[in-house]
């Protein structure tokens, strides 16, 4: 079984080992980051964590999220948080990912703080925990899409995106309603994408959506909302 020190260790040496300065640069520059790059392309990375993941199994929860906090807080390059978000979403551990961990989740948003982390986690393990364990996940969602941190409530807003007829309407309701006056790009974004995604499964309910809150939804939610069905010719203008 492994220790998850020497998990974390053995995936920040490895990480370290692949590195490629020149490409560190050229991604610390996209990402606007101020923590620096290993310079590892996503493919290979995903690669190295699986591969040491499989030579090291974690006997339980609390050692998984052991690893998952160690590469996470410890993190000098962004990769090393690349490879905590990978080991929170190993398939082995997936049973693991469920409403008791939501204060670890709430941690890796908040610190996270960019849509390179933040995206993943609302997407593959805050919407794992809603699909399993609906009840006390969903108050907590609405009470994230109130809250003052911006990637918290993007969070809420994406839980949902690969849903597609389990979608719960009303709760995609409740946590888009706190940001739907808001100026924030990401918040925005998050909008226009959940809706753009969900107009695939429920075409009408997208255009109604859009319509009846025209006069508040940001022209950016609204372009990204109706992309799809703009396309395909369901609707020709947006509102």
């Amino acid at each position: 079984m492994a220790n998850p020190t020497a998990l974390a260790k053995e995936i920040v040496r490895a990480l370290e080992r692949a590195g490629d300065p020149q490409r560190a640069r050229q991604q610390q520059a996209y990402m606007k980051s101020a923590m620096p790059f290993h310079g590892v392309p996503m493919p290979r990375l995903r690669t190295l964590v699986r591969s040491i993941l499989l030579r090291h199994h974690l006997e339980d929860a609390s050692a998984w999220q052991r690893a998952i906090l160690l590469l996470w807080r410890r993190a000098s390059h962004r990769e090393q948080r690349y490879a905590a978000v990978e080991v929170l979403l190993a398939p082995a551990y997936r049973g693991w990912i469920v409403a008791e961990r939501l204060p670890l989740i709430e941690e890796l948003v908040v610190a996270g703080a960019w849509w390179d982390t933040v995206d993943a986690i609302a997407i593959n393990a805050v919407g794992a925990m809603l699909r399993e364990e609906p009840s006390p996940t969903k108050p907590v969602l609405r009470r994230w899409a109130e809250d003052d941190d911006i990637w918290k409530r993007r969070t809420a807003i994406l839980a949902q995106l690969k849903f597609k007829d389990a979608t719960d309407e009303r709760l995609l309701q409740d946590v888009i309603e706190p940001s739907l006056g808001e100026r924030e790009f990401f918040l925005r974004k998050g909008i226009g994408w959940a809706l753009r995604q969900y107009s695939r499964t429920s075409p009408a309910f997208v255009v109604d959506y859009v319509r009846d809150h025209a006069d508040r939804l940001s022209p950016l939610s609204k372009r990204e909302a109706l992309k799809a069905l703009l396309k395909k010719g369901v609707v020709s203008t947006v509102p």
